[in-house]
């Protein structure tokens, strides 16, 4: 019979050698014994921050982000409060970093007036949002509600005014444009990864049943219309995956 081609012979031999390769121990991830077949943070790794004080917000902005979360987030049957998911934590978490001061973002003009879908159309960086907004809502509750601080109300008093922010009802131009970048933060802070601050004990993704981090979902891709079995993971991994100093 006639010798095989030049490129069919280099084809077979690679092909062969693909798979030789691919049997070879800890090629395949769903046999790595253990071992991942990655290192955590291996690139681009996320900037954190320790918890435990505040880095941006002063103690009464603080625990005034502390009330509204907890407004926008009640605790009920389902799941624990934006306060102690840690929401406010990680609003100043965020920005103590870039998003804080817009430096990722463009922010010269000229402005106009946005659609509402459009966003923010300004200059202010949200640390400055932030500052403003928080001061003008302490100012309107404290000439409203017998010199009271909005942390110093009740439920039902702090509910009427987020909604009298939320419609543009107060004596605060941006008072809507507050409201939404508060409430988006919030949700932010409630589902984001704990490693960025909110989102305790991971109970936004057990709250809706997200999984989490996982890399590999293999063995359960057709399980259509069953909750998953496993408990959601972090991007920092488990404990257990923690060894001497690392």
């Amino acid at each position: 019979m006639p010798s095989l081609s030049p490129s069919r012979r280099q084809f077979l031999s690679s092909t062969g050698m693909l798979l030789l390769i691919a049997s070879a121990p800890g090629a395949r991830a769903a046999e790595h014994s253990g071992s991942l077949p990655w290192k955590p943070f291996a690139a681009l790794p996320p900037t954190t921050l320790p918890g435990g004080r505040w880095y941006v917000f002063s103690p009464e902005e603080a625990r005034t982000v502390e009330a509204i979360v907890d407004r926008l987030i009640p605790a009920d049957e389902l799941s624990i409060g934006g306060r102690e998911a840690g929401c406010a934590g990680f609003i100043d978490r965020q920005l103590a970093g870039s998003y804080g001061s817009s430096e990722r973002l463009y922010t010269q003009g000229p402005f106009a007036a946005g659609l509402p879908t459009q966003g923010y159309q300004g200059s202010a960086a949200p640390t400055r949002r932030y500052r403003e907004g928080l001061d003008a809502l302490n100012k309107h509750t404290r000439a409203n509600f017998g010199g009271k601080a909005f942390f110093d109300l009740g439920a039902a008093e702090q509910d009427q005014v987020l909604k009298d922010f939320e419609t543009g009802k107060v004596d605060y131009k941006p008072a809507a444009g507050f409201f939404n970048l508060v409430l988006q933060n919030t949700m932010e802070g409630f589902f984001a990864d704990p490693i960025y601050g909110g989102n305790k004990d991971m109970a936004g993704w057990k709250f809706i049943g997200f999984p989490g981090a996982r890399y590999d979902y293999r063995d359960y891709i057709t399980a259509h219309n069953q909750p998953f079995p496993l408990p959601p993971l972090s991007i920092a991994g488990r404990p257990e995956w923690k060894t001497g100093d690392k």
